[in-house]
């Protein structure tokens, strides 16, 4: 459409294409929250917690280091993210695999996005001599699950993944279905008040959920005593 000029022109310019292209930006408009990416350079100071593990496996114990990166540092969207692992241990038999293992780890904390796929995967390795228990009856698959639960461990303290906890009715039912059992073992046993009780039955099976022995036979149905997973829904 073709513009009269009615007033006396006194002087122009030529508008630049970068100036025409570029997109107004509002005056009071925030900038955007910076997300974990690989190229964000490491600082000179990060923020570690270290986790010592010690299974039989081994003769010697296994030291877990985490470091942590704070991102938007001081702004309503401050978070801390985990930036590199190191693995620590006098057992040499395991060197090689261990560095490329925290390397690996270290390469997907930085490139940022979800991360329970590499949980999920480390914590689904078995060892092909079978695994062991660790303190507390809990059984560990292999040493590289049990390092996948320390991470896991790491990310839920954050509050990257969130805890599953039981609700306070479910925890008080397993409590009374679990004071029924130990109940009818001691009228059919005899009461024993000097043996020191077991955390769970000592006829209990392996949960598949939580990986203790905690599983009994309640009323006809298969019942975890530790997080209630139970066949009968």
């Amino acid at each position: 459409m073709a513009v009269k000029i009615e007033k006396k022109i006194v002087g122009y310019n030529v508008k630049k294409t970068e100036e025409a292209e570029a997109p107004q930006q509002p005056a009071n408009s925030e900038p955007k929250p910076v997300e974990m990416n690989e190229n964000i350079a490491r600082p000179d100071f990060l923020l570690g917690t270290t986790y010592k593990i010690k299974p039989p496996v081994s003769e010697h114990a296994f030291y877990i280091t985490i470091n942590d990166i704070i991102l938007n540092e001081g702004t309503d969207h401050e978070s801390r993210q985990p930036y590199e692992i190191f693995i620590n241990s006098k057992s040499m038999e395991h060197f090689q695999w261990v560095i490329a293992l925290t390397r690996v780890i270290s390469a997907v904390f930085r490139k940022g996005g979800d991360i329970a796929f590499l949980l999920e995967e480390l914590l689904s390795v078995h060892d092909p001599n079978g695994g062991y228990y660790k303190k507390g009856g809990v059984f560990v698959p292999s040493l590289v699950a049990e390092i996948g639960a320390v991470i896991e461990k790491h990310m839920k303290a954050l509050g990257i993944i969130e805890s599953e906890e039981l609700s306070d009715a479910h925890k008080r039912m397993l409590a009374e279905k679990r004071a029924d059992y130990e109940s009818r073992q001691k009228a059919a046993n005899g009461d024993s008040n000097n043996a020191e009780e077991p955390a769970f039955p000592a006829n209990a099976t392996m949960c598949k959920k939580c990986s203790q022995k905690a599983v009994i036979l309640m009323d006809g149905c298969q019942t975890c005593l530790n997080c209630g997973d139970s066949k009968c829904g």
